[in-house]
């Protein structure tokens, strides 16, 4: 079976799955306070998401990613994470087609799954955490829930989950950001800085939240020595070493710095709707495929379809106050 190269001749080696558009957090940046979220009926069963992400690990591709909305809520995810993990290298009959299964979460049920995620042959996760100050965290996520963050967090380096802390940068948010490096990484958890990306309809507007990623290293550099690291994960996001830390820090950058010509990703959602691109509101619906008669030969198809449909990059752009975002589905819909 062929790999999946789109028209620009990029292979496609990583799937974004995500298993529900549903949060227990209400990040300002991210969604409205109040969300309308998908009726359960809608999303795809647990036994259709493996059979989805089979059909990739057979068209090439080595890495998945379990998220939401938030992926730890979705009732009986470890099922779907067990049964993932066939796919994996190393002993007990594991068949060694995919590189790597890993979770991005904010982190608020990680004390009850931690365990489990790395019995089941996660390595490493991302946490989403944009502060350490308890009253901003609260402003930010509408949720009074660092405790169980940070209980989180105990519990996933104790089961022996690599931990990388992924941060949004915002206004409200920046001069802490020196301080959460330095404390990402005495507990020894590498860090990345995000670009606010606009992604759907929010409470507020995201000319006041964003801030440069240029801006934020600028005041970096005048506290740290960041030399250029040699670090590829095949993301987007570029890595330095703090020479004081030690630790390694991460910009991802899409409205400044576009990154899109090493694209390896597609994201499939929680329904079954595959996107190429973040920042592109083009897509194509596997469910209708995955519940017909021949689901392989029209997966196939329709990836095929995905493959010559790529866009060559995404056009984000936040400079205008009243503006509407530049796509209209939340970050949570299509999997962050």
């Amino acid at each position: 079976m062929n790999n999946l190269i789109d028209s620009f001749g990029r292979q496609i080696t990583y799937l974004r799955l995500s298993v529900t558009d549903r949060c227990d957090l209400r990040c300002s940046y991210c969604m409205a306070e109040k969300m309308t979220f998908l009726p359960r009926k809608d999303l795809l069963t647990l036994e259709e998401l493996d059979t989805l992400a089979s059909q990739f690990i057979a068209r090439g591709v080595r890495k998945i990613r379990i998220t939401g909305g938030e992926p730890l809520v979705r009732r009986d995810i470890m099922h779907l994470i067990e049964r993932l993990g066939r796919h994996l290298k190393g002993q007990g009959g594991k068949s060694g087609a995919l590189d790597e299964l890993t979770v991005t979460t904010n982190g608020t049920q990680l004390a009850k799954h931690a365990a489990d995620l790395r019995r089941f042959g996660v390595e490493r996760i991302n946490v989403s955490l944009d502060t350490l100050d308890r009253a901003l965290f609260k402003t930010l996520t509408r949720r009074d829930a660092i405790d169980s963050v940070m209980e989180g967090l105990d519990a996933a380096q104790a089961a022996g989950l690599r931990v990388k802390i992924n941060t949004v940068a915002l206004q409200n948010n920046a001069a802490e950001i020196p301080d959460m490096m330095r404390w990402a990484h005495g507990r020894d958890m590498d860090m990345t800085l995000i670009e606010v990306m606009p992604l759907g309809e929010i409470n507020g507007d995201r000319v006041d939240q964003y801030i440069p990623l240029s801006d934020v290293r600028d005041n970096l550099e005048g506290q740290f020595t960041l030399l250029e690291a040699a670090k590829k994960t095949g993301g987007p996001a570029r890595y330095v070493t703090a020479q004081e830390t030690g630790g390694t820090l991460g910009f991802i950058t899409p409205l400044t710095n576009n990154f899109c010509a090493g694209c390896n990703r597609v994201r499939v959602t929680c329904t079954g709707q595959i996107y190429a691109c973040l920042g592109d509101d083009g897509m194509l619906d596997l469910r209708g495929a995955l519940r017909g008669e021949n689901a392989e030969e029209e997966l196939n198809k329709l990836l095929d379809q995905t493959m010559r449909t790529k866009p060559e990059k995404h056009s984000f752009d936040i400079s205008k106050r009243g503006a509407k975002p530049s796509v209209t589905r939340h970050m949570s819909v299509t999997g962050g």
